[in-house]
């Protein structure tokens, strides 16, 4: 059994259950994968396994360290590669495997991580969901953060100030969420509910952990 897979954002869509509920789901790409590396306590310290995500990749774009790498489990074309501890799950898995989507079945419980949308530079009412000040009777204070310290003690800024700054494009992990439907043939999840990242980013889906 795989702890997980790695895939593709898609888009979202909505399906029907049998009892006429409408559920909001993601349509996922997950696999297929292959095994580039098996991590062992006594060859590494840990046991893991490292997947691949298998999708076209230009030659161009693969170092010659990493094209070694791939081609000593003939994973030649993976762009896109993670690694997922093996701590209590079952299962013999060796480089050159396949892990596709029908390893997950419906009502599984997964987390998916990925990077979020970047939204460049923003502000404290949109990065941070300040209020902001009153719109009228002269306020000039709007959408501006307020203090961010005193100046005679302590006479710095402390680490962690909620500030204006870059927002998004960070690693983000949504826990806990439904596997709708799986559809073995095709390598697609639907997963109930929104996951990070645009469309076409990709994801990793593991097997909750909570």
């Amino acid at each position: 059994m795989s702890p997980g897979i790695l895939g593709k954002k898609i888009g979202m869509t909505q399906v029907f259950r049998p009892d006429g509920q409408v559920v909001p789901v993601t349509v996922v790409k997950a696999g297929p994968c292959v095994v580039v590396q098996r991590k062992t306590p006594a060859t590494d310290g840990y046991d893991a396994v490292q997947l691949g995500f298998m999708e076209y990749a230009k030659k161009s774009g693969v170092t010659k360290p990493k094209a070694g790498h791939l081609k000593k489990s003939g994973a030649e074309g993976v762009r896109f590669q993670r690694e997922f501890r093996l701590d209590g799950i079952e299962g013999d898995m060796k480089p050159g495997d396949r892990v596709l989507a029908d390893e997950f079945k419906p009502n599984d419980i997964i987390d998916v991580i990925g990077v979020s949308k970047g939204r460049g530079f923003a502000g404290v009412v949109k990065r941070h969901h300040f209020r902001g000040s009153d719109a009228t009777h002269g306020s000039m204070f709007h959408r501006a953060p307020g203090s961010i310290g005193a100046s005679s003690f302590p006479s710095r800024v402390f680490p962690g100030m909620r500030m204006g700054g870059h927002m998004g494009t960070a690693r983000v992990t949504v826990r806990n969420l439904e596997i709708v439907s799986v559809d073995a043939e095709d390598n697609v999840i639907l997963v109930k509910g929104a996951v990070p990242g645009p469309n076409g980013g990709y994801l990793i889906l593991r097997r909750a952990k909570r």
